[in-house]
């Protein structure tokens, strides 16, 4: 399908079945932990619980789990599912309400992910694009992202939106602690 036809839409019940074969095939939002199991019986028991999370100003809802099992409070958050005619994969923005900073374990303002028999065609790239209005309505000055040392292709979708490598740092342990770029994209 042409990426043209890809778009942002908000998680609800036209799309949950979609999604639900996409997190059958093994697809998890989490790039540090599979997420896939718990996400289908959240979609199958609480589908409202997950499309209450995805339009999220306030940051309500339950404690965020981190990969080392922490728990952390749940930050002010939108979600959106990339959809080309199903469902492609995920692209979520959080933020602190009045300032750009983050705290220490939100590794980034924007994260995302597309099923693996949807990579290469453009999507993350496009609905990084999408997003970013998004941001600026929120009044952000830039937003950062995180990527692993060796993900050339996230930091490919990164600098074709205008993103600029600001540091190479070291995760924090509740993150698992390894080695990893920090990017800006400037919003202004």
């Amino acid at each position: 399908m042409p990426e043209s036809l890809m778009e942002l839409v908000a998680p609800s019940g036209d799309y949950l079945e979609s999604y639900k074969v996409a997190l059958s095939r093994g697809w998890s939002s989490n790039n540090l932990r599979d997420v896939s199991v718990e996400e289908l019986q959240r979609a199958e028991q609480d589908p409202q619980l997950i499309f209450d999370l995805a339009n999220n100003p306030t940051g309500s809802g339950p404690l965020v789990e981190l990969p080392d099992g922490s728990l952390v409070p749940r930050l002010p958050s939108i979600t959106r599912w990339i959809w080309d005619g199903e469902f492609c994969g995920a692209i979520g923005l959080r933020w602190q309400p009045g300032t750009p900073e983050l705290p220490a374990h939100a590794l980034g303002h924007i994260g995302y992910a597309v099923v693996p028999w949807k990579q290469n065609m453009r999507y993350a790239t496009n609905a990084l694009g999408a997003l970013l209005p998004d941001a600026r309505k929120l009044g952000l000055p830039y937003v950062e992202l995180t990527t692993d040392l060796d993900n050339e292709a996230s930091q490919k979708v990164i600098t074709n939106n205008g993103g600029i490598l600001i540091e190479e740092f070291l995760k924090p342990a509740s993150q698992g602690g390894t080695a990893g770029y920090r990017w800006r994209i400037p919003l202004a």
